[in-house]
């Protein structure tokens, strides 16, 4: 199966849409053209939802918005439930982003 599908703008991350149409261009096209292994774009693109919820959660309107204390801070909750591998590969996906 094509993941780029379930990369879609359906799917967009709020955090994404919220920035505009070109914010919302720049994140299809960095999984469409910069990711081009589907078991990694998979788990990049689940990390840039579950980011993106906890903006949401955390009221960060959008991707804009975001500074390095919103990463580090979701990074952090994610180690005291994730296996250290599962956080880097978390940490990659919205460092490339």
């Amino acid at each position: 199966m094509n993941t780029l599908a379930t990369v879609s703008s359906a799917s967009l991350p709020a955090l994404a849409a919220a920035a505009g149409e070109h914010a919302s261009m720049q994140f299809l096209d960095f999984f469409a053209a910069n990711i081009r292994n589907e078991h990694t774009r998979r788990p990049y693109a689940r990390a840039a939802d579950e980011f993106s919820a906890w903006c949401a959660s955390a009221d960060v309107p959008s991707i804009g918005s975001v500074q390095p204390v919103h990463v580090a801070t979701w990074i952090e909750a994610g180690t005291r439930e994730l296996a250290a591998s599962s956080v880097k590969q978390r940490l990659a996906a919205i460092r490339h982003l």
